[in-house]
């Protein structure tokens, strides 16, 4: 096991250091106090791990479906039997609060992987016929082979599970890279798929995770091992990606940054978006690549939502992971607080600052619930995702401009629209150029349905069928039948 205060890589079922010693520092956000090392892995570590994986797989893409099942059944249940252990290394590595992260992603966690188990079992394809006079026509659905997979910081094992479970339910071995910010988490959860493995005598190479900057995720990702790269993280983390694995013709799965759109209409249930926006743009300090930040309401409701939104968002508390009346903790780093800030800091003169806007306390990377109106359509902040609990507000007078003013941005994600007008929603839900569209909602997901986007935002699927699909290729088999 990982020594307190060391973290260590998670290769083939055990803990093992970088091969070099060499480590980075581990960061409470709401301290900015060091309270671990984690490994800085080079290419011996990436080669070792993806040996792991390409031993593992060998055996692993032959077992039944059903033996994927029982071992991901086995993992989610044992994902629930740690659930507190699991909350504590995130909230230290993030910031988040115990309560929330507790209720708000172990359940869904757990949910993700049981959803992926009975995936294992349900591959579809176009059944076998005779196309050509003679011949017998069949698809095979086959694992891609060795998956190398990077994780973002904003939810580190929330992510892994989205990565790794449908990987390995589809007959794949993985070497999964978590942020060199927040790598704790996903190593338990590298522990807990090792003894669960271990335990039926399955290889444990299936899952490895390796810690890391971006020069590791690179090593991975350019490695001749995996077959696949799955990332999630920024547009520019996601193009670096994308042109490494051009290199040898690698499968690329792409969910990277967002900008989401909250379309509110004057006939809007008032109450009802300003707590659905209040919750969704601040939750995990608005650090989701779906919250709701960047507010468009129509010119006869401005006014009024605007002073409840901000009334909303002032009365929204921010602090230590242990209190159990902060809705959200610290932003995860020190280079994210400045991002923010700097955002903020650069308003143009015709934006005005609602409430917040600043630094909250010395100590940690805590800042302030924002609302943020008087912006134009190009402002800085309007087009760049903030990442960070800052919500915009735009005016827009009908329905044409709504949908101009929400689909002019680089990334295409998420969005919502507030309205009591079925025939208006639905007209929205087809014209808004977003992966996800929600009506009267704002960020909930499901296993069952896809999470992905268009344009900057990249292209794959996480969760649903879809999203195990990515993890899969399509092999035609044809045989001779006349004679």
């Amino acid at each position: 096991m990982s020594e307190p205060g060391k973290l260590r890589n998670y290769i083939n079922g055990a803990y093992t250091d970088a091969a070099d010693g060499r480590t980075t520092e581990v960061i409470d956000p709401a301290t900015g106090e060091v309270y671990a090392t984690a490994p800085l892995s080079a290419a011996a570590d990436v080669d070792k791990a993806m040996a792991a994986a390409a031993v593992a797989f060998e055996s692993w893409r032959d077992t039944t479906p059903s033996v994927r099942q029982l071992a991901l059944l086995r993992i989610a249940d044992a994902v629930e039997a740690r659930a507190r252990e699991l909350v504590d290394v995130e909230c230290r590595d993030t910031g988040k609060p115990r309560g929330l992260t507790a209720a708000e992603e172990i359940p869904p966690m757990v949910d993700h992987i049981r959803f992926f188990a009975g995936a294992a079992r349900l591959l579809e394809g176009k059944s076998a016929g005779e196309y050509l006079q003679g011949t017998t026509s069949f698809v095979r659905r086959e694992p891609v082979g060795v998956c190398a997979q990077v994780a973002p910081w904003n939810y580190p094992m929330m992510t892994a599970v989205w990565k790794f479970a449908p990987a390995i339910a589809a007959g794949n071995s993985v070497v999964l890279k978590p942020s060199d910010t927040t790598p704790a988490s996903t190593l338990l959860l590298a522990e807990i798929v090792g003894e669960v493995l271990r335990g039926l005598g399955l290889p444990t190479g299936v899952l490895n995770v390796i810690c890391g900057d971006r020069e590791t995720g690179s090593l991975m990702v350019e490695h001749p091992t995996p077959a696949m790269a799955a990332i999630t993280g920024s547009v520019r983390a996601g193009i670096q990606v994308a042109r490494s694995a051009a290199k040898d013709v690698k499968r690329v799965h792409l969910e990277l940054g967002g900008k989401a759109p909250v379309v509110v209409f004057e006939d809007a249930d008032i109450a009802a978006a300003v707590e659905g926006i209040t919750a969704a743009g601040l939750f995990n300090a608005g650090q989701d690549c779906t919250a709701a930040t960047r507010v468009l309401v129509q010119h006869e409701l401005h006014d009024e939502f605007l002073a409840a939104l901000t009334k909303a968002v002032a009365a929204t508390r921010t602090g230590h992971p242990d209190d159990p009346d902060v809705q959200y903790g610290p932003l995860n780093n020190a280079n994210q607080l400045a991002q923010v800030a700097g955002f903020v800091q650069r308003l143009p003169a015709h934006a005005t600052i609602e409430t917040g806007g600043h630094q909250v306390g010395d100590k940690g990377y805590f800042y302030s619930p924002t609302v943020v109106s008087g912006l134009k359509q190009d402002d800085e902040i309007i087009q760049n995702e903030v990442f960070g609990p800052v919500i915009t507000v735009q005016r827009f007078t009908d329905e044409e401009q709504a949908v101009a003013f929400a689909n002019d941005a680089q990334y295409a994600l998420a969005s919502s629209v507030w309205t009591r007008d079925h025939a208006r929603a639905m007209r929205m839900s087809r014209r808004l150029d977003f992966g996800c569209v929600w009506i009267n909602t704002h960020i909930p997901l499901v296993a069952e349905m896809p999470h992905g986007g268009f344009k900057k935002s990249g292209y794959g699927k996480d969760l649903s069928a879809y999203g195990f699909e990515d993890y899969t290729r399509i092999k035609h088999v044809m045989t001779a039948t006349a004679g």
